[in-house]
């Protein structure tokens, strides 16, 4: 009956309008909105790792990217989380030729209709929160618009900051990107190179390999290509067969690195995430607190050895 409901309202306009305002109510409590920042961020610490937070003296990566999350504000913060706003940043600070073409942007669900969009392959996204995006190939093949209409209805009726309470999604005006989808001449999407920088220095690449597909994996490397001994984040179902093979090293690697620097200039803590096609960077986004700060380590020494290397600012 509960996936039923949820089906309903994310996917009907009638089902929307009937079912929100019980679903604010419902999502009141499952944020746990009642809590302050700090007692939230607190206690879903505690309840992924199974030890306190520990704010006054934090050792490891995860407790120092929650110390982050709650003590530490970029001017820009807002912009950076954005992912219509920030390709301003990225177009001034990089370059344009970084960008992936946008196609289409709109404020309005109902103009997600196939008229309004281009015949290449393409990505329908919100820009203020994580829910992915809705892929499209072929839209004059079998889609159901009025379902991804009501879908995209959903994702901008919430405000992202409640999920983990990091500041910079608060104030993002939610809007619908239509980008052009990145895929290689055998039709495959390209891996997700997430580059994750300490003070201001790249310090691991984790590669995505066959996204957003059963076969999807993930490997760490240094900034050098060294295959890093841990995991971290979300383990999917080939990782362990696939933590023997080795990703090849990226012709531009440099220029990710470099590029990568130059955007997270004086940040403790940023990801920057890029895609190659044909031998060509196009930037994804930038992620002040990588997965919330809420993934443990395996093995998980190197959780308290990363930390080591991470400086917090002073406040």
């Amino acid at each position: 009956m509960k996936s039923l409901i949820k089906s309903y309202y994310q996917t009907t306009e009638i089902g929307f309008y009937l079912i929100q305002p019980f679903a604010l109510i419902y999502q009141f409590f499952l944020y746990k909105k009642f809590l302050s920042r700090q007692a939230f961020v607190k206690s879903t610490f505690k309840q992924k790792f199974g030890y306190h937070l520990n704010l006054q003296n934090p050792q490891t990566l995860n407790e120092k990217i929650n110390w982050l999350k709650l003590n530490y504000w970029h001017p820009l913060a807002t912009q950076f989380a954005d992912k219509y706003a920030i390709r301003e940043y990225i177009a001034e600070t990089i370059g344009e030729k970084y960008l992936i073409p946008l196609l289409f942007t709109t404020k309005n669900p109902r103009d997600i209709v196939p008229a309004n969009l281009p015949e290449e392959p393409f990505i329908i996204k919100t820009n203020h929160d994580s829910s992915g995006g809705i892929i499209i190939r072929d839209k004059n093949a079998q889609h159901n618009w009025k379902e991804i209409q009501s879908r995209l209805r959903a994702n901008m009726s919430r405000n992202f900051y409640w999920d983990g309470r990091e500041r910079q999604y608060r104030n993002i005006e939610p809007r619908i990107v239509v980008e052009k989808l990145l895929i290689d001449k055998q039709g495959n999407i390209p891996a997700d190179y997430k580059v994750h920088c300490f003070n201001g220095k790249v310090r691991i690449i984790n590669v995505d390999v066959d996204r957003d597909s059963e076969n999807q994996y993930r490997q760490y490397y240094n900034q050098s290509w060294e295959k890093e001994p841990f995991q971290w984040s979300s383990k999917f179902k080939k990782s362990e067969d696939s933590s023997r093979r080795l990703i090849p090293k990226p012709l531009n690697l440099n220029k990710m690195i470099s590029l990568s620097e130059k955007l997270v200039d004086k940040v403790p803590y940023l990801r920057v995430d890029w895609y190659i096609l044909e031998n060509q960077l196009y930037f994804g986004e930038l992620t002040f607190h990588h997965i919330g700060g809420t993934q443990p380590f395996d093995p998980p020494k190197w959780d308290l050895k990363l930390g080591q290397e991470l400086q917090l600012p002073k406040l």
